[in-house]
């Protein structure tokens, strides 16, 4: 679905094609994303910079160029459309309708591994997975290998800043063996 300029309540474009090494999952699109139909677009979030940084993608991409993510088989969904200021906003009822969608295209697309974009995914995607923190995963989802990125906002504390993301970051490129691309930073 195409996003028009200037409406913050309509669900970001998911960006999906065959043959996905990396699924990446997303919790909900903040409401300046929505309005510009642009994922992390926010101008502070770091998303873009550690995509690169890690060596997952051969350069920078901009919020617009999204869709170049396909060309290094990468692929991005929110498990919730709706936009909010803060993901804690979200209802279970919604993470858990978000969980099932997501079981339907992690079926359909068959990526080699789905990155769920914080911590706080986990109860909705693998209610028995037993480490609550980013990684590599004991339980699959869908059959598929499941690897936690930490949660990109500011307010994380645990993971501070591009520095405290870059490590999973850096983790997952070397387990999908992107990690060819060059590593700036």
């Amino acid at each position: 679905m195409r996003v028009t300029a200037g409406n913050a309540t309509a669900p970001l474009a998911d960006i999906l094609g065959p043959k996905l090494e990396v699924l990446i999952v997303a919790i909900n699109p903040p409401p300046t994303a929505a309005a510009l139909g642009l994922h992390f677009a926010t101008p502070t979030n770091g998303f873009w910079r550690l995509l690169h940084q890690s060596g997952l993608t051969p350069r920078l991409f901009a919020p617009a160029e999204a869709l170049r993510l396909l060309d290094v088989k990468l692929g991005l969904v929110s498990l919730v459309a709706r936009p909010t200021r803060l993901a804690s906003e979200l209802s279970a009822a919604e993470r858990r309708e978000g969980a099932e969608g997501l079981r339907e295209v992690v079926r359909r697309y068959r990526p080699r591994i789905v990155a769920p974009l914080g911590v706080t995914l986990i109860p909705a995607l693998l209610p028995e997975e037993p480490n609550p923190g980013p990684g590599l995963r004991v339980c699959p989802f869908e059959r598929t290998t499941v690897f936690v990125l930490p949660n990109l906002s500011g307010r994380n504390r645990a993971y501070p800043g591009i520095v405290g993301k870059l490590p999973w970051y850096r983790a997952l490129a070397d387990l999908v063996g992107a990690s060819q691309f060059s590593r700036n930073g």
